[in-house]
């Protein structure tokens, strides 16, 4: 067992960012990686370009890896915003713009998982509006999602680093889960489990993993503290990567840490340990 038995592939948005979007895929595929995942990468535009959705979709293709995971338009990520389907007015209204351009772009692609960030808090608006809002959304999403045969996924964040973001625990996002099947009865919503968020959260997570192991689609990793490579912190996740095995979870495991200081290429040392 160990980090040798899983299956990792790599966030574009967070690793091989020294490098222009569309040399990213390569780099990976150099690394010896053949799958992928990426936050919405034109993130001032819900509804970009067909020249550069195919340009994407090429340096995808050319570098024979598999992209795995794909975000919804969640406004300036990274950056203040968490997500815009909870956004009353214009940012909800992109979100909305962007459901079939995503599932579209991801279905040309064989891309088996949509990740919808919920969204912060707004000033000044009721939390239960927003609320509502986001389920409305949510609900759309994944229809698209199922029309391209793939899962939505939704996911927890740190209520340090998010603090207005209201998923900030796994029986939050997993609450929003099961309200979304409810809604839809597609069954297709899934927890996107990200251990270092949910290790900055305090949580118990033997315990969120033996819960909810089940009901994950995605699990995403970074050491704490640091949100970098593993190793770097205390996080025993080798172990905690086992226990999700041992609990039925078989799926992609996100590498979603920061590199630090050194070329993205250098920071994957840990996998022959």
């Amino acid at each position: 067992m160990g980090f040798a038995d899983q299956r990792f592939n790599v966030n574009l948005s967070i690793l091989f960012t020294e490098l222009p979007l569309l040399e990213r895929p390569a780099a990976a595929a150099a690394a010896g990686f053949t799958a992928v995942e990426l936050w919405w990468p034109w993130i001032d535009t819900p509804t970009p370009e067909r020249s550069e959705l195919d340009a994407l979709k090429g340096a995808i293709e050319d570098a024979g890896v598999q992209l795995t995971g794909l975000n919804f338009y969640a406004g300036e990520l990274p950056g203040p915003d968490r997500g815009a389907l909870s956004i009353p007015g214009a940012e909800s209204e992109r979100f909305r713009a962007n459901i079939d351009v995503a599932a579209d772009f991801a279905q040309s692609l064989g891309t088996e998982a949509l990740n919808a960030l919920y969204g912060n808090r707004v000033d000044g608006v009721d939390p239960a509006e927003q609320d509502a809002l986001a389920l409305e959304n949510l609900v759309l999403a994944a229809r698209a999602a199922d029309r391209i045969g793939a899962i939505l996924l939704i996911e927890a964040l740190n209520k340090p680093e998010s603090p207005r973001y209201p998923l900030v625990s796994a029986p939050a996002a997993v609450g929003i889960v099961d309200k979304v099947n409810a809604a839809t009865g597609l069954g297709n919503a899934k927890f996107l489990m990200d251990l270092y968020h949910l290790s900055m959260n305090g949580e118990d997570l033997s315990a969120v993993i033996e819960e909810f192991a089940s009901k994950t689609g995605h699990v995403q990793i970074a050491d704490n503290p640091g949100r970098g490579a593993p190793g770097t912190g205390s996080l025993p996740l080798d172990d905690l990567l086992d226990r999700l095995k041992k609990a039925g979870y078989d799926g992609w495991v996100g590498l979603e840490y920061k590199p630090g200081d050194r070329p993205s290429a250098e920071t994957f040392d840990w996998l022959s340990r």
